[in-house]
């Protein structure tokens, strides 16, 4: 009978012991959480006075060594106690004026019992309470600056070597950290940050080249589920690959990629390709395939979006020729096609002539005003309202990038001066915390003379960022509705990320409606839905625009 207590202390002894245990995966990701959280918060790091990459690579190799969580919480206790003395101060008392928005803000990741040992836990809570609360060295915000969120003062690396694997974590700690702190909209993502971390290290950790690097950082990037992500490799001099194009605009719609404009006559007429060609499988793979293949991939704030962003990355390689099975006259036809690189495949956007000048305004059948928002400028405005002020009408078209008229037209659309967005900003003396910015962004003046008839604003999944702003601005018009499909969902500002060999991008400020409906993900809503259908585009018909006109007739 004792024997057996014995070995049954034994086995629970062994039992609690092992799982005392790290990872290689629970080790380095809590150094990713750390290591960042003392860049942003600790007094004598975050003033930018050390090396802070190097003090990465100094530390490293002794988690590695650390095996247990006391070893490893003393390995990081040492290593902040090395940074210098952290003075207690009394904290200023919260702004009762200042409303925070905490959603982003995590620290529960402190008091993780199964990593940080208690002693480490209160130190990392001293560090918070007593934070950093000068001008942050790493990270800059300047709302009068036309790069408001900007991470300066990294270190380039142009040396970048593919084989230091000290170099592919601190580019993956670098970047994970950006988006833990400065990310307005982490807590809308599809997946938990922390979890995104876990799941990418080992990915970070097997890469062999530049290209297990990249596909490791694309797949990063993606989990933000923003439209404004996007993520750019360059190409070296010595890179003899060339990417190919298909000659044409296409859209997915129904699980089938349409085309909707040829951006190479002469090319596509080779290869009877015309709008409306329907292409149900690229490379025998169909398109629903393609659809679930690629969400790892591809950075979009919503389905509208990856789609739109798909279609190109679907029909683009570096292979001269691609393999696509067309649906003509309900029969499947098979045939290899050739690809073509961006000059020719864009040939008529750079053929002289080949363009058709557009009208930046005006007026349709039925005494009906028009408004292309992607070429109209500022200066423009007050032309375009006196041709078109006596019109039942004007329909603003926002599938495209306007360029900075909304607050110009807005003068002419309102009574008197309308609420129509909020923002939150980070705040840089709690990295993680946001701030609501006084007061709510108002457009429109004092004007007895406003445009009285319907305000018609055509939308789809090409209207992001500044275009979705427009459509905010303009719908506090009286009488204004929006048509069309759901938009980007990705609002406001972009901060820049370069490293080496890539560039990407994310969303670096909040912007919501004045009741503090959220517009990230969701877009601007249509008060009518309306979607390209493929007998449409067959038909060479703007459905869209067929239903803004029917409204403004019947009201329905």
């Amino acid at each position: 009978m004792k024997i057996k207590i014995l070995l049954l202390l034994l086995v629970v002894t062994q039992t609690a012991f092992g799982s005392n245990n790290l990872t290689e995966n629970q080790k380095l990701a809590a150094t990713c959480k750390v290591w960042g959280f003392l860049k942003y918060y600790h007094p004598n790091v975050a003033d930018g006075s050390k090396n802070w990459d190097e003090q990465l690579f100094i530390i490293l190799p002794l988690v590695e060594k650390a095996k247990t969580k006391e070893e490893f919480s003393l390995v990081i206790e040492n290593w902040i106690a090395s940074q210098g003395e952290v003075k207690k101060y009394e904290a200023t008392k919260p702004d009762p004026k200042v409303e925070y928005f905490t959603k982003n803000l995590n620290l529960k990741w402190i008091d993780d019992s199964s990593v940080f040992s208690k002693n480490l836990s209160k130190k990392l809570k001293f560090v918070t309470d007593n934070r950093y609360q000068e001008k942050q060295y790493y990270v800059q915000y300047d709302l009068d600056s036309g790069n408001i969120l900007q991470f300066n003062n990294e270190d380039k690396y142009p040396n970048f070597k593919w084989t230091d694997k000290n170099l592919h974590i601190l580019t993956f700690f670098r970047y994970w950290n950006y988006v833990e702190y400065f990310f307005p909209y982490k807590y809308q993502m599809d997946q938990k940050w922390d979890i995104t971390l876990e799941k990418m290290i080992p990915l970070f950790m097997v890469a062999k080249n530049e290209d297990d690097f990249y596909d490791a950082m694309q797949r990063l990037t993606a989990k933000l589920n923003d439209s404004h992500v996007v993520f750019y490799r360059y190409t070296g001099p010595d890179s003899n690959k060339i990417l190919n194009y298909f000659p044409a605009k296409c859209k997915i719609i129904d699980e089938k990629i349409v085309v909707t404009e040829i951006r190479a006559d002469s090319l596509a007429e080779a290869q009877n390709i015309k709008i409306g060609t329907v292409i149900t499988k690229v490379n025998n793979k169909t398109i629903k395939e393609i659809i679930a293949e690629n969400r790892d991939l591809i950075p979009a704030s919503n389905e509208a979006v990856y789609l739109d962003r798909l279609t190109e990355s679907a029909l683009s390689g570096y292979s001269d020729t691609v393999k696509l099975e067309f649906l003509q006259d309900g029969k499947y036809i098979t045939k290899t096609i050739n690809w073509y690189n961006e000059h020719d495949s864009h040939r008529n956007e750079y053929k002289k002539g080949a363009k058709i000048k557009k009208e930046k305004f005006k007026v349709l059948d039925n005494n009906i005003g028009y408004v292309d928002m992607e070429i109209l400028r500022a200066k423009n405005v007050p032309d375009m309202i006196e041709t078109l002020q006596s019109t039942k009408a004007i329909i603003f078209d926002i599938r495209n990038h306007p360029k900075d008229t909304n607050y110009a037209i807005a003068e002419y659309l309102n009574p008197e001066p309308k609420e129509f967005v909020k923002f939150i900003d980070p705040d840089l003396s709690f990295p993680g915390r946001y701030i609501w910015r006084n007061g709510i962004e108002t457009c429109g003046r004092i004007n007895p003379d406003y445009y009285k008839g319907k305000v018609i604003l055509l939308v789809n999944e090409k209207s992001i960022s500044h275009s979705e702003y427009t459509a905010m601005c303009l719908k506090v018009a009286p009488n204004a509705t929006i048509i069309g499909s759901q938009t980007a969902g990705a609002d406001g500002a972009n901060a820049c990320i370069q490293s080496n060999g890539f560039q990407t991008w994310f969303t670096c400020y909040g912007v919501f409606y004045p009741n503090k409906k959220v517009t990230q993900r969701i877009g601007i809503v249509p008060d009518i839905e309306v979607k390209q259908t493929i007998k449409g585009i067959q038909e060479g018909r703007d459905e869209v625009l067929d239903r803004a006109l029917q409204f403004i007739e019947t009201g329905k």
